[in-house]
């Protein structure tokens, strides 16, 4: 149980590196954004279906997409009941 206990905490960790990640511009540099695209490639599959469900939330001019939140708390659970 502490192999998947640990993979969740990976995916977990990758998912908040990917909001983080949302809140600046792609960079210039070509070695940053593979490392970007890599995050992106790892987290979009569980993602995209979440989003397709719940669209993103509207606040004024912008919108918020809660899928990461979601799947941070799922993750959080299943690495309780394990």
């Amino acid at each position: 149980m502490a192999i998947v206990r640990g993979i969740i905490f990976v995916y977990w960790v990758i998912i908040l590196i990917r909001v983080v990640l949302s809140y600046f511009p792609s960079p210039s540099s070509q070695l940053v954004r593979s490392f970007e695209r890599s995050i992106y490639a790892l987290t979009e599959p569980v993602l995209a279906p979440l989003r397709r469900v719940l669209p993103p939330m509207r606040l004024g001019g912008m919108a918020m997409d809660l899928s990461p939140m979601i799947v941070v708390i799922v993750l959080g659970i299943l690495a309780e009941r394990l």
